[in-house]
């Protein structure tokens, strides 16, 4: 997902870094003891696209931990995905981009779009319909 997402935004003429973000040890469902071997410095980009798993119908933990630790979003335009094993509602993906949301927000980013990708059957069209939605907000 992220590689598709950088190859169209390189493609329109936009400079792309795709950031992995690792934790240390193992992860606990309680993003406040969870620590990061790496947390790229974020205040250098003006537009960030945070891409996540959902995790027993919520954001994934470390996602979760990652995004209450960065001090500030001001003025960052912001995109965010999920992705997802099972193909029915309320299987946690609408659960996740919301807690995805409210925390960019009250970071003060300004959230541009959103998406889920369900990772079975049709996955590949959901991609490429998510880069594509993507692609234009930037």
């Amino acid at each position: 997902m992220a590689e598709n997402l950088q190859e169209n935004l390189l493609a329109a003429g936009h400079t792309v870094n795709v950031e992995r973000v690792t934790t240390t040890g193992d992860v606990k469902s309680n993003p406040k003891n969870i620590t990061f071997q790496n947390k790229p410095d974020i205040q250098e980009y003006d537009a960030l696209i945070f891409g996540s798993p959902v995790h027993a119908f919520n954001l994934a933990p470390a996602m979760k931990a990652y995004l209450e630790q960065i001090p500030s979003l001001q003025d960052k335009r912001i995109a965010c995905y999920v992705t997802k094993g099972l193909p029915f509602h309320r299987t946690g993906g609408n659960q996740a981009i919301s807690q995805m949301e409210k925390i960019c927000q009250s970071k003060g980013g300004t959230i541009l779009g959103t998406g889920i990708v369900v990772w079975r059957g049709g996955r590949g069209k959901d991609i490429n319909e998510l880069v594509q939605k993507f692609s234009r907000l930037f």
